[in-house]
């Protein structure tokens, strides 16, 4: 993703991190950052369903938003309301009617490196006042 499309996602409340455990990883996982609607979520579940041998999504302040397992199966959402949003999206994904539909997704590490370089532009001025 580009600088610019990663600020636009940070712009957004509702971020979220999805742990991505992989089949045969070993209980390594892949991190990724969206936006936290009931669509994104069914899509990236989608996407992954048969990648994955679990994934787990929680907010900002990692509280649990939903798990899912292989097959896009979701087995933990404690928002019942927002299980009852996800639902309608995910089915006809789980039923091969529909693709899952593409959304900004950002990896962990390409936030980190953006957050790092913000950082250093700060210290950076921070050191030319002095």
């Amino acid at each position: 993703m580009t600088t610019e499309e990663l600020y636009e996602l940070m712009e957004d409340s509702n971020l979220g991190y999805a742990y991505v455990y992989e089949q045969g990883d070993n209980e390594m996982h892949t991190d990724y950052m969206f936006k936290m609607t009931a669509e994104n979520i069914a899509n990236f579940i989608g996407k992954n369903a048969y990648a994955a041998d679990k994934i787990i999504m929680t907010d900002m302040c990692d509280s649990l938003i939903c798990e899912s397992i292989y097959g896009g199966f979701i087995m933990n959402c404690p928002d019942q309301n927002l299980c009852r949003e996800i639902i309608p999206h995910l089915a006809p994904i789980q039923k091969g009617e529909l693709e899952p539909n593409e959304f900004p997704v950002a990896t962990r590490d390409e936030m980190q490196a953006l957050w790092d370089a913000e950082e250093e532009a700060v210290m950076r001025a921070e050191f030319r006042m002095l």
